[in-house]
């Protein structure tokens, strides 16, 4: 399989560490990749103790992104529990369909110890999700052992070792759980912190909802700017300086670059509209200046023309 990879890549070198570090199966968990695909691994992991899934044991796939470890991984059951649909790519906190909690220094036996650790909970309508009664999950967690897997070829009854009632056991089955609680915990706080981006996806906005967003100085400094482009002669008169605004956590980059333009804006526009008046009255009184000439001279051709037949016709008499 090496032959087939580039050894160099950050994912296949992390991939085969860590089918090295899970090559041997324990009691509660083992995955391989497949031989003929280093990116498609199948799982085996047994129900946590003291539960509706205690003495099952179930069987999925785990599809890794080529960008691995850097995005999370799929998670696919296929062994009916009562807990993941069979065939659909389950929604969990370390799953593709929350790259936003991933953390790259997870690894697949994190990923199993939290299958493990979330099956008890409660799906609360997540993707992929079932709440089949206790009576339905026991009797899937006793027909789980009689699955064989058609692509790797497990069987269930084989592919662990028998549970062993030690310290090793219980320290698992423990850490399967804090890992959970962890996990949970943690998508929990970033479910409320999420970006403007994702939540405008989520729900479509109108005009209104937009403005009602912008600060109140971002308005302001806009509607300077427009005023000033409309009215150029009132501007220097009802320009206020403008006052440093107070730096907004809560204001997404694209509306601290809007701020900062408009602010830019609004300054320019002044000066651009003061460097254009002195050529407006230079134009003006040029025009005067032409007209009054072009007048003072009509009305002297005029008065010589008025001279020159009064002359005339008094030559004209005296003959």
């Amino acid at each position: 399989m090496e032959t087939r990879y580039n050894l160099k890549s950050p994912a296949v070198k992390r991939l085969m560490k860590e089918a090295a570090e899970l090559k041997d199966p324990t009691d509660h968990y083992h995955a391989q990749p497949l031989e003929d695909n280093l990116f498609e691994w199948h799982f085996t992991v047994r129900g946590p103790p003291d539960s509706d899934f205690d003495g099952g044991v179930y069987h999925g796939r785990i599809v890794l992104p080529p960008e691995y470890p850097m995005k999370p991984p799929s998670i696919i059951l296929l062994t009916a529990n009562g807990r993941f649909e069979v065939g659909k790519k389950i929604c969990l906190s370390i799953s593709g369909h929350h790259p936003e909690t991933w953390q790259p220094s997870w690894s697949i036996r994190t990923a199993l110890l939290a299958i493990i650790g979330f099956m008890p909970t409660k799906g609360e309508g997540a993707i992929g999700s079932l709440d089949y009664t206790p009576e339905e999950r026991r009797a899937l967690a006793k027909k789980s052992q009689d699955f064989c897997c058609e692509g790797c070829g497990c069987t269930m009854k084989d592919v662990l070792l028998p549970l062993k009632s030690g310290s090793d056991s219980r320290k698992a089955d423990q850490e399967a759980k804090e890992l959970a609680r962890q996990i949970s915990f943690k998508a929990e706080v970033n479910s409320s912190g999420k970006t403007i981006a994702e939540s405008d996806l989520n729900h479509p906005f109108s005009l209104n909802d937009l403005q009602d967003n912008i600060p109140t100085t971002f308005q302001g400094a806009t509607a300077s700017a427009s005023y000033a482009v409309q009215n150029p002669s009132g501007a220097s008169l009802q320009q206020q300086p403008v006052q440093p605004v107070a730096k907004n956590t809560s204001m997404s980059p694209r509306q601290r670059r809007a701020q900062q333009q408009s602010q830019r804006r609004s300054s320019a526009s002044p000066d651009v509209t003061q460097g254009q008046q002195p050529r407006d009255n230079h134009t003006d009184h040029g025009g005067s200046a032409v007209l009054i000439v072009i007048l003072t001279l009509a009305l002297a051709a005029l008065i010589f023309r008025r001279i020159y037949l009064a002359n005339e016709y008094i030559f004209d008499f005296e003959l």
